[in-house]
């Protein structure tokens, strides 16, 4: 099949790669034109692990192409994908949908014969139904459908949840958009990939529900850690605990400095907005919005607390500032809030991520970046994990400890144990465990 996306964002970049891996030719398109040569080149605008590597092979195969231009891809393609941003409106928190129904006015330009048109973007229930309003006025009795086929792809995981997907949501109740979207998923549905049929409306709020959902049980387990640590509970073995139960599962249970990312944040301000507007207000997710962002606030002041209550004039090391490991997206990452409060309270600021520094240039200032994680911790007053990147998890601790001025390390992202952080003779605090006191150190203070 011959398809066409538009955007060469991450969800666009990685969907194309994939389904050119499946056979089909698909053609990239993005108006950034500076964007399209480095992808012609082969440079990857985005870090996910795999990518460059896929997109390269089917480049060499023919089978992926990138263009500026929508014209020549939507009058050949069978699928046209939608793939463009859509980030909150800062006046409301409601999806903007701009790139979107721009989109739509130039696939409406642009088609000839019957088409799919398939919306990848993440959107508000009713969405579809105006794409279909606004193809429908440009081109009075153009052959489409528009359905909705929301994402699921974890960023450091991208390319093997597009490929081995739990399920494949596509919305509509046309038959032939129903039999193209089936051949177009083929490789997948023969590995065993279930696919679900809905009706559009529903498959957009899927989207929402899943991510909503998600950023609760995260919510959850970090209010669960607070209280773990008042009542002397280790907040690992509470979560092994609910895991094991199949009804709850052990996925989104590790306690934290809360979520961030592209998706979790715009997306619960979006539902919660959406259903304010429908007259049916989700109050469980205004909770959550308001939880994880008090929470930040929360980590910057456990931070100077294991420094003694005062950082003004020391030196803090911070290992990881994107909001998760294996991408480079630092959008609505913990680590911008929690630093910007450290600043504010007087600390300096020396920090290393493996992907995240160029980008972490753009939204944190007075910042000092070091060139791996030993530069980062020499000298300074404290440690701080806010990313558990594996280069992390496999520090040689007793160097780490000889380059800090005192042995304080503040894990937010549990990857060590209280035991082993005691033995080695730091004062260690974690997240919802009870800390570690280095002896000679708590005296002292």
């Amino acid at each position: 099949m011959r398809v066409a996306i538009i955007g060469c964002g991450y969800v666009g970049l990685v969907s194309g790669a994939c389904m050119a891996d499946f056979g089909h030719v698909v053609t990239c398109v993005d108006k950034d034109a500076a964007k399209i040569a480095a992808l012609q080149r082969g440079e990857m605008p985005i870090f996910e692990p795999g990518l460059g590597d896929l997109v390269a092979k089917n480049v060499r195969e023919r089978r992926l192409l990138f263009t500026p231009d929508l014209v020549e891809p939507a009058k050949t393609a069978d699928v046209i994908f939608i793939a463009v941003g859509t980030p909150s409106r800062p006046a409301d928190g409601l999806a903007d949908l701009t790139y979107v129904y721009q989109a739509a006015r130039e696939i409406a330009d642009a088609m000839v014969g019957y088409k799919v048109i398939v919306n990848k973007s993440t959107v508000p229930v009713g969405t579809g139904d105006e794409i279909t309003r606004i193809i429908c006025e440009a081109r009075p009795g153009a052959a489409f459908a528009v359905v909705s086929n929301p994402e699921f792809l974890r960023e450091g995981a991208a390319i093997a949840d597009f490929m081995q997907p739990d399920r494949i949501v596509i919305g509509t109740s046309d038959e032939r958009a129903r039999r193209i979207m089936s051949e177009l998923y083929r490789p997948l549905v023969a590995a065993n990939a279930p696919i679900l049929f809905t009706e559009r409306r529903g498959a957009e709020l899927i989207k929402y529900a899943a991510n909503a959902f998600l950023a609760t049980k995260i919510t959850f387990i970090n209010e669960i850690a607070d209280l773990c640590e008042k009542a002397g509970a280790n907040v690992q073995e509470v979560a092994r605990g609910i895991g094991l139960d199949d009804r709850i599962g052990p996925k989104f249970l590790n306690a934290g400095p809360g979520y961030g990312g592209s998706c979790f944040p715009k997306d619960l301000q979006a539902l919660m907005r959406t259903g304010l507007d429908f007259g049916a207000p989700i109050r469980s997710i205004e909770t959550i919005i308001a939880i994880n962002d008090q929470r930040k606030r929360a980590m910057a002041r456990k931070i100077i607390a294991a420094c003694g209550g005062n950082v003004r004039g020391s030196t803090l090391a911070i290992l990881g500032l994107t909001f998760k490991p294996n991408t480079d997206d630092m959008r609505e990452a913990p680590s911008v809030p929690i630093i910007t409060a450290l600043q504010d309270g007087g600390a300096n600021i020396r920090a290393y991520d493996p992907e995240g520094m160029k980008h972490a240039q753009a939204v944190l200032q007075g910042v000092e970046y070091a060139d791996d994680p030993y530069a980062c911790i020499k000298g300074a007053d404290a440690l701080v994990i806010m990313t558990e990147w594996d280069v992390f998890r496999k520090l040689d601790l007793v160097r780490a400890k000889s380059l800090l001025r005192q042995p304080i390390a503040i894990d937010l992202r549990n990857i060590y144990q209280p035991d082993e952080m005691q033995r080695l003779g730091f004062t260690y605090v974690s997240v919802g465990r009870s800390p570690v006191a280095q002896p000679a150190l708590a005296a002292a203070k």
